[in-house]
């Protein structure tokens, strides 16, 4: 038994690739970016500060910056591709500084979908299981979650009737770090991580929104601490990332895995420091995964386990993207900051 484990672990190791070599492209601008939205390997979308957007058509050897008119204020954390002509924009901040936009053309037109009416709400991040069906999430207000839905493509959005969700912590909210503290997975599938509070939290539902339960996590949570970015690779199994913000470069308590659904988390080592987003590697075999953070990248050898990770040298970013079928990851960062990788796998 013993060199049959060796063996498949030896297995798994030579599927994977000795590192993550990220190549810079030029972005033409110099806003931090923190949302990126891979659709295909050619075609990739970036948001950032300032009402920048971004989009490439060509794998990120160019980027075109396209603009949403009297928009130079807001600071878009996340963006979100359904199709290589479609993406929604999210901005965040108080009132009505949280705002989504959508555009069907490749980003020559957009039209302004929703705007925050609530001057306590602040958006963080939002996710779709298609083209017509998202959510949103606010950081909670007066004790209660916030969170949104569209099933029309967000020409309208409700919220969610608080009493549906669990009460929360006091100060409990989604840091707006990555656009990936919310993972969905069709056909109603959804989680959301939770921190800046004294639990870092999973809410959960299976029902688009409907219904929604809470489990704690083992990640360190304080008003700089928490969940920065979740993901799942199938509705059992998935991963939460974060740490504490201020500390970059601590390895604590900044993940933890779960295999019945965010039911139960289980804390695992091997994160070189704070990660802002993390995403699963497309591949067969055991499944791989990537996270990233402003200190650095780290690769998981075998779904996340304990131990199982390499931490590559080289600069930070904010947020990953790669996409459903892709091989081609995309990175976002400081002063406009963009990075490709190759992570094709057997």
């Amino acid at each position: 038994m013993v060199r049959t484990i060796g063996a498949l672990a030896l297995l798994a190791l030579a599927s994977l690739p000795p590192a993550v070599q990220w190549s810079e492209r030029q972005s033409g601008v110099t806003a931090r970016l923190r949302g990126v939205s891979a659709i295909s390997d050619r075609v990739a979308w970036a948001s950032g500060a300032a009402g920048t957007i971004l989009r490439t058509a060509d794998g990120g050897a160019t980027w075109q910056q396209v603009t949403i008119p009297d928009t130079g204020s807001l600071d878009f954390r996340d963006i979100d591709a359904v199709d290589e002509r479609t993406a929604y924009v999210l901005s965040i901040g108080p009132g009505d500084a949280s705002r989504i936009y959508k555009t069907t053309d490749a980003g020559a037109r957009w039209t302004l979908q929703f705007t925050n009416d609530d001057p306590k709400a602040f958006f963080d991040a939002m996710a779709f299981w298609d083209a017509g069906r998202g959510i949103a999430v606010s950081d909670s207000v007066d004790g209660r979650f916030v969170v949104i839905v569209t099933a029309d493509g967000g020409k309208t959005w409700a919220r969610v009737p608080p009493d549906a969700l669990p009460p929360a912590l006091p100060n409990e909210g989604a840091f707006a770090a990555s656009g990936t503290n919310v993972a969905v997975l069709p056909p109603a599938h959804v989680w959301i991580g939770t921190g800046a509070a004294a639990k870092a939290r999973v809410l959960r539902s299976s029902d688009a929104g409907k219904t929604w339960t809470v489990s704690d996590t083992p990640l360190h949570s304080s008003a700089s601490a928490g969940i920065f970015s979740v993901a799942f690779r199938d509705p059992s199994h998935g991963i939460v990332v974060g740490g504490d913000y201020k500390q970059e470069r601590e390895p604590t308590r900044n993940a933890a895995t779960t295999a019945d659904g965010g039911a139960t988390w289980t804390a695992v080592e091997g994160l070189s420091g704070f990660r802002s987003a993390v995403t699963y590697l497309p591949r067969r075999g055991n499944p791989a995964l990537l996270a990233v953070g402003p200190a650095g990248t780290d690769l998981s050898l075998n779904d996340g386990r304990a131990r199982t990770w390499r931490v590559f040298d080289g600069p930070g970013y904010h947020a990953v993207s790669i996409a459903k079928h892709g091989a081609v990851a995309y990175a976002v960062g400081e002063q406009g900051r963009i990075a490709t990788a190759a992570v094709g796998m057997r």
